[in-house]
C-alpha cells in the first residue's frame, strides 16, 4: 500500500539533506499519514488520511453509536 494520502493525493517528497558542511545527502520526506474511518458515499471505510486533510475537514467521520440496554431489551 503505498503512502499516499487518499483525499488530496499528498505523498512522499525527495530531495537532498544538506549539512553544515555541504555535503549532499539524499532523503524521502514522508507525509503525516493517519488511519480512521471516514463515511465515503455512505459507507464507512478505514482510509489513510494525511493531518491537513482532517484538520481541514475534508473527512466526515461516521456517527458514533450509543449502546442503550433499556432500548436493546425492548426490541
Amino acid at each position: 500500500m503505498a503512502r499516499v494520502c487518499e483525499f488530496c493525493d499528498k505523498g512522499p517528497v525527495t530531495g537532498h539533506q544538506v549539512s553544515h558542511s555541504n555535503i549532499k545527502t539524499k532523503t524521502r520526506w514522508l507525509p503525516n499519514l493517519k488511519r480512521m474511518r471516514a463515511v465515503i458515499d455512505g459507507t464507512t471505510r478505514t482510509v489513510r488520511v494525511c493531518t491537513r486533510c482532517i484538520r481541514t475537514g475534508l473527512v466526515t467521520r461516521p456517527l458514533k453509536r450509543t449502546f442503550k440496554p433499556e432500548a436493546a431489551k425492548n426490541a
